[in-house]
C-alpha cells in the first residue's frame, strides 16, 4: 500500500467527455504553464453580471468535464469561472503529485493575475474534496476576495486513518495535504460546507476545520453524498453561497 499511495490518491481521467457547451455555456479553452514547465489545460467561462472570478479546484477523480453542475451553478450566480485540470488530468501534461498540485495552483492564480489582469480582490478561491486542500494552501499564500472549501479533509493522514483504521497509516503516508494548518493562515472571508452523509470524508473533518478557521466564516450543513452534497442540498446551498458572496465581496 505504501508503494501504491499515488494510485490510491489520484484517479485522473484523460478524455474530456463534456464541455460547458453541453449545458449551453460558451467558454474559452485555456492553456498555461507552471514554473516547472508543465502545460496545463482549463476553461474560462464568463459570467453575466459581475467581475468576480472563481478559481476552482476539483477533487481527486475524473477531470474538469465532470464538473459541469458546479460550473453552471456558479455561472447562474453571475460569476466568471476558471476551472483547470491538475497535471496528469484531462489535457494537462505530466503526472500528479502533492507538490505538483501546489505548483499547478500557483500557476492558475498567476494566469488570472498576469494574463487576464484580474486583481486579488476579484478572485474567489474555491475547492471541493482534495481540491479544498489545494485551495486552502493557495488561499493561505495569497489574499483572495474570499475562500470556499467544501467536503474537505483536515489532512491526508487524518483521512487515511479514518478510511483504513486497521493500518498504521500515519507512519506510512508520504502525503501531507494539511488543510487544518492551512486554514489557520487564511485571512479572507471563508465559506465552508460539508454533509453529515459524506461517505468519503467524515463530517467531523468539516467541524474541526470550522473550529480552527478565522472569522469571518460561514458554514452550511449539506445533505447527500460526498460528490453531490452541494447539488442534493439545492436551494439552501445556493442561497447561502449567494448571501455569503454579497456580504463579503464589495463588487458582488
Amino acid at each position: 500500500m505504501y508503494q501504491l499511495q499515488s494510485q490510491m490518491i489520484y484517479h485522473p481521467q484523460k478524455s474530456i467527455t463534456y464541455t460547458p457547451e453541453d449545458v449551453g455555456l460558451p467558454y474559452e479553452d485555456v492553456t498555461f504553464d507552471t514554473e516547472d514547465g508543465v502545460s496545463l489545460h482549463g476553461w474560462y467561462i464568463s459570467g453575466d453580471e459581475h467581475d468576480v472570478n472563481v478559481l476552482y479546484f476539483h477533487g481527486n477523480a475524473g477531470n474538469i468535464s465532470g464538473r459541469l453542475q458546479t460550473i453552471e451553478l456558479l455561472h447562474n450566480l453571475g460569476l466568471n469561472v476558471f476551472i483547470f485540470d491538475y497535471r496528469g488530468y484531462g489535457k494537462s501534461q505530466g503526472s500528479p503529485s502533492e507538490q505538483g498540485t501546489y505548483k499547478d495552483a500557483r500557476a492558475a492564480w498567476n494566469y488570472l493575475v498576469s494574463k487576464r489582469d484580474i486583481e486579488n480582490d476579484q478572485i474567489v478561491i474555491m475547492g471541493r474534496s482534495l481540491g479544498g486542500a489545494v485551495a486552502s494552501w493557495l488561499a493561505a499564500q495569497k489574499q483572495p476576495a474570499a475562500t470556499i472549501l467544501e467536503s474537505t479533509f483536515t489532512s491526508a493522514a487524518d483521512l487515511g486513518a479514518d478510511l483504513y483504521p486497521w493500518l498504521p497509516v500515519r507512519s506510512m503516508i508520504s502525503y501531507d495535504y494539511n488543510t487544518l494548518e492551512n486554514i489557520k493562515q487564511i485571512r479572507s472571508p471563508l465559506f465552508m460546507a460539508h454533509s453529515k452523509d459524506d461517505e468519503i470524508v467524515p463530517y467531523h473533518h468539516g467541524q474541526t476545520l470550522l473550529e480552527a478557521a478565522n472569522d469571518p466564516k460561514t458554514f452550511v450543513e449539506l445533505r447527500g453524498s460526498h460528490g453531490s452534497g452541494f447539488w442534493e442540498t439545492g436551494e439552501k446551498y445556493r442561497t447561502a453561497l449567494q448571501k455569503f458572496l454579497k456580504e463579503n465581496i464589495t463588487n458582488q
